[in-house]
């Protein structure tokens, strides 16, 4: 028999639609490649069932979702399944329609994810995978089932979403020439940039930016004995992970102060949520809008730099002096 036949006989089959493909198929291919099963599968694009009963994993079309059989549609009439429904754990609350990359991504993320990133501890890998689903998948999802991000028309429409642009790929009506299967590939390869870029950033930056908050968090009480000011080891992006961290912890009491080194040291207020421009203890209203001497003599703080007009920050030239503010505003916010 020939080899090449042979080899062919041999490989794992995904199959999918064929015709004008879709940016979910298209990124839930590239995800199963990651797989080692699955990494020299060939993709056979049909809709003919005959052939699609053949292939060892069938997605985006063929009329069942079956995790047990590997057969992942979400055409049907009655198919209603969200990351809160496939995956019951806490913290898995998105109730957006999935598409196939967000049916594959449920179902073998988190080994997606420890096969890209071993040395991830489980912690590390269910942390990522929620914000890749959050920042990345759920966008493809929406898009695909049509779920609308707001109500009423827009003023101005995206059109540069990864989405958009794998649709871009098909070959246009009025092409005669260009191979409907090398454009398939050339979506693979754009929607596996992307993912690895979401992968990338969020082990690299959004995940390191969680381990300093939450180390800070965890040392709340060698800062303060009330666990209500923290310090920042150094500047990141923390207010999503502190909002994240407080409601995982449990955290009582909740925090209020943040201090951190910038060109000096700062005190920032914690708002009530997360975007909030209300914060749960301004800084005290005698403080608003003075520096220098006038701070030192309304605070009676020695070094005292600075306090925002509105109140939410404010700065000292020494962590010590920080901490006093943070601690005086406490004191102050909770007489009143």
């Amino acid at each position: 028999m020939n080899k090449r036949f042979v080899t062919m006989m041999r490989n794992i089959k995904i199959g999918t639609h064929d015709g004008a493909f879709h940016c979910d198929e298209v990124l839930a291919y590239f995800l199963l490649k990651l797989l080692p099963r699955y990494k020299d599968a060939v993709v056979v694009r049909t809709r003919d069932k005959s052939i699609l009963d053949t292939c060892d994993i069938v997605i985006d079309v063929g009329g069942e979702y079956n995790h047990s059989k590997h057969r992942y549609d979400h055409h049907m009439r009655d198919f209603k399944e969200s990351l809160s429904t496939v995956i019951k754990k806490p913290g898995y609350d998105s109730q957006i329609k999935l598409s196939s990359a967000g049916l594959i991504f449920c179902h073998f993320g988190h080994e997606i994810i420890k096969q890209l990133i071993p040395e991830a501890s489980d912690s590390d890998v269910e942390n990522i995978f929620k914000k890749v689903y959050d920042t990345f998948i759920k966008e493809v999802d929406g898009i695909d089932n049509g779920v609308a991000m707001y109500e009423g028309e827009p003023v101005y429409r995206i059109v540069t979403d990864l989405s958009s642009r794998v649709q871009t790929l098909n070959p246009p009506w009025n092409s005669t020439n260009i191979d409907i299967n090398e454009q398939f590939y050339k979506a693979v390869e754009l929607t596996g940039q992307e993912f690895m870029q979401h992968i990338n950033y969020t082990k690299n930056v959004w995940l390191q930016a969680r381990s300093i908050v939450q180390e800070s968090i965890d040392k709340r009480f060698e800062v303060d004995p009330s666990g209500e000011i923290i310090e920042l080891s150094q500047y990141v992006p923390w207010s999503e992970h502190l909002f994240t961290i407080e409601k995982e912890m449990n955290l009582q009491p909740s925090l209020k102060y943040i201090i951190y080194k910038d060109d000096s040291y700062r005190i920032r207020c914690v708002p009530q949520g997360c975007g909030s421009f209300i914060c749960r203890i301004f800084l005290p209203e005698p403080w608003a809008g003075l520096r220098n001497e006038q701070l030192e003599r309304s605070s009676g703080i020695e070094g005292a730099e600075f306090v925002h007009s509105t109140r939410f920050i404010g700065s000292h030239n020494t962590r010590e002096g920080a901490l006093k503010m943070a601690r005086k505003a406490i004191e102050i916010g909770k007489t009143l």
